[in-house]
């Protein structure tokens, strides 16, 4: 399998990206297409020992920055490393797309270049979050800030299929998020969309609220893109105020700081769960393509269990069941 790694895309590029590159053609069955500034991604693979023949490079003379707009991509860079990387899945013998970049541009030029699945009207963000219990799949995180009723239903049946093959879960159960846990809570709009799930989607267990999400009870929970990303950065944001608190606090007291040494195993499992370089990334569902979507600043770790997370969905052959499941719901 061939997947292509958006060279130029993260705050730490190309050296985070080119290092977790070379890790992941040392650690599984996959060829790497760097696409990116040659001359730059070139001298950063100089660094490295890695398997001959592994790793090729495109060039894209241009690179998308964090700031700029979306459609930048499709519009004034069509040479950068994110339009270049998209549009080779267009052609044969390139399996899938990685890219820390700006996530707006690789939803853009995934969208127009690539198209959508059958049956799936707009693309959806969805990310693995780690609860009480194991994880839980939230979608979507970004992508789709205006959707209709129709557009969430499809999130779901996509998170049910991803949750179900990628991540090993028999019968997902799917949770709406929403301002309360009873069916008649919430806008119109998220009536209209409970109602449409109860009768379409199986195994739905109804609304969730946001203080639920990390319990574990759902192993999907389906949202809109704004109120999804705000979950995501008011968690990490949260998590990261607390792991600063709790080290100023152990370090006042040396009664503390000898217990800290003591639970430095479990601390440290602890961290473990809430890292988002375990995890990888964010796969962008509903295109005609595989598209991973990794956090802005990733390093080497995190772009290796991304493309570790995307050889998986290839080798589930995700966009064939994606679509066989949703052609079964009638929308």
């Amino acid at each position: 399998m061939k997947i292509v790694v958006d060279a130029m895309g993260g705050d730490f590029a190309p050296e985070s990206v080119v290092a977790g590159v070379v890790e992941a053609v040392k650690e599984f069955d996959a060829n790497i297409i760097l696409v990116g500034i040659e001359e730059k991604v070139q001298a950063e693979l100089k660094k490295h020992d890695y398997p001959q023949g592994r790793i090729e490079i495109i060039h894209a003379p241009t690179t998308v920055e964090m700031h700029e707009p979306a459609t930048v991509s499709l519009r004034g860079k069509k040479d950068s490393s994110i339009a270049v990387g998209i549009n080779l899945l267009k052609e044969d013998g390139f399996d899938a797309f990685v890219s820390a970049g700006n996530t707006g541009a690789v939803v853009a030029a995934s969208t127009i270049n690539l198209g959508m699945l059958n049956g799936v009207e707009r693309p959806a963000i969805g990310l693995v979050i780690p609860t009480l219990k194991n994880f839980t799949f939230l979608i979507d995180v970004g992508a789709n800030t205006d959707p209709k009723p129709e557009h969430l239903l499809q999130s779901a049946l996509m998170a049910q299929v991803y949750t179900k093959e990628i991540l090993g879960v028999d019968t997902p159960r799917v949770g709406l998020l929403n301002i309360g846990e009873e069916a008649g809570k919430g806008s119109g709009f998220a009536k209209e969309i409970y109602k449409m799930m109860e009768e379409r989607v199986a195994d739905f267990d109804g609304n969730v609220e946001a203080s639920g999400i990390f319990k574990g009870e759902h192993d999907c929970i389906i949202c809109d893109g704004v109120m999804g990303n705000i979950v995501i950065k008011i968690s990490q944001g949260l998590m990261e105020s607390a792991a600063a608190l709790l080290r100023r606090e152990i370090s006042k007291s040396p009664i503390a700081m000898i217990g800290a040494v003591m639970m430095k195993s479990r601390l440290n499992h602890i961290k473990k769960l809430a890292d988002y370089t375990e995890y990888g990334g964010a796969p962008l569902l509903g295109v005609n393509g595989i598209v991973m979507i990794s956090h802005g600043r990733s390093n080497p770790k995190a772009i290796k269990n991304a493309i570790r997370a995307t050889i998986r969905e290839i080798e589930h052959d995700i966009l064939r069941v994606m679509t066989e499941r949703i052609s079964r719901t009638t929308i």
